[in-house]
């Protein structure tokens, strides 16, 4: 990587705190400043992380000339102000998922950004973990044969509170934009933008979707099904099978550090001989042990385990880009960022689920 990086922080919450502590592993990013809606807030986080830079206020960060990037960690529905704060002040951005509330907004920060050349990336941070990578290489070189199909889920437990940004509408709060999205933007990189959408949602007493079931066809026919859940705790795995084998993501696969892979062996076989060894499989135990072998029930555990909480690289990312000049990541590119807020705004309409003051 070329050169060092001055980086702000917009907002003090949770996600926030861990982007710093993230942020920390790399050696060529600097955290320079951060900034929030009250000085009291600005000033303990920077105390928190002797960060020399506390801003009370978002705009003073973003016309911090001390500044290279701001990321911005606020909750859903500022992240489109905060975006068009950031680069009217020239400012590159990586911005929290999900990267808007609805695609609308999305695209208008992209034509922004557009505009005025300026870099911008949605920080879906899963997707750049060496486990994510690797599966990626794995299914372009083949190792399990055509994807046709793949589950992935994530549910947690949230403690009910009206106001929070999990179950307030105001905050854009719900399932589907909070955790759904992991599973979504894995089928979007596996699968692409989808043909067709059906989706069933259980509301809570807030109005915002609390669990979520979602089914995408693809063009090829593949077949993607999904699940997102705020009030009860879910495998958190995904799963890509293909003609030749599967490949598993382990729990919690949004932070993966382990895959395993299994290979169908039978597939090259042929049918006559396939049907011959299942007959001799009922008749010899020995053979039916085999015939697992063969399947790949066991499957090869793939172990890349990284430092650190892994949000350091999607900051690695945006630098590596930035040093090559680029104003949006070959990996998590503005026009996929855009299908998933697409395939996203089509689920809540099938709900009838929209937040206030929401403009599509």
């Amino acid at each position: 990587m070329a050169g060092s990086y001055r980086w702000g922080i917009v907002g003090t919450g949770g996600i926030a705190r861990a982007f710093a502590k993230g942020l920390s592993l790399l050696p060529q990013a600097r955290l320079t400043a951060v900034g929030s809606r009250t000085r009291e807030s600005a000033e303990k986080f920077a105390a928190d992380f002797r960060i020399p830079r506390a801003h009370a206020s978002y705009e003073a960060l973003a016309a911090d000339p001390e500044i290279d990037i701001l990321y911005i960690g606020t909750p859903h529905v500022f992240h489109k102000d905060n975006c068009l704060l950031a680069l009217r002040h020239g400012k590159p951005v990586l911005c929290e998922k999900p990267f808007a509330i609805n695609a609308a907004e999305a695209a208008e920060v992209f034509g922004l950004a557009r505009e005025k050349g300026l870099f911008v990336m949605e920080a879906m941070w899963t997707r750049f973990l060496p486990a994510i990578v690797k599966a990626r290489d794995l299914l372009r070189d083949g190792a399990i044969g055509e994807p046709r199909w793949m589950s992935a889920d994530f549910g947690f437990r949230a403690p009910f509170n009206p106001k929070s940004r999990i179950f307030d509408p105001a905050l854009g709060g719900g399932a589907l934009l909070d955790v759904g999205v992991y599973p979504v933007s894995l089928a979007s990189m596996v699968f692409g933008a989808p043909r067709e959408i059906q989706s069933a949602v259980r509301l809570g007493p807030t109005g915002v979707d609390e669990q979520d079931a979602i089914l995408l066809r693809y063009e090829g026919g593949q077949l993607a099904t999904l699940n997102a859940c705020v009030t009860m705790t879910t495998p958190t795995e995904a799963f890509i099978a293909g003609d030749k084998g599967i490949l598993k993501i382990h729990a919690p696969f949004f932070r993966a550090r382990k895959l395993s892979l299994g290979l169908n062996k039978l597939a090259g076989m042929g049918e006559k001989k396939m049907a011959r060894l299942r007959r001799a499989a009922r008749m010899f135990p020995a053979v039916s042990r085999l015939r697992g072998r063969l399947e790949g029930r066991g499957g090869r555990a793939i172990r890349l385990p990284y430092p650190g909480n892994g949000l350091h690289f999607q900051a690695a990312e945006v630098m590596a880009c930035l040093d090559r000049g680029l104003t949006e990541s070959p990996v998590m590119p503005w026009d996929e960022t855009l299908s998933i807020m697409r395939t996203m705004d089509t689920i809540r309409s099938q709900w009838r689920l929209a937040y206030p003051g929401e403009k599509r």
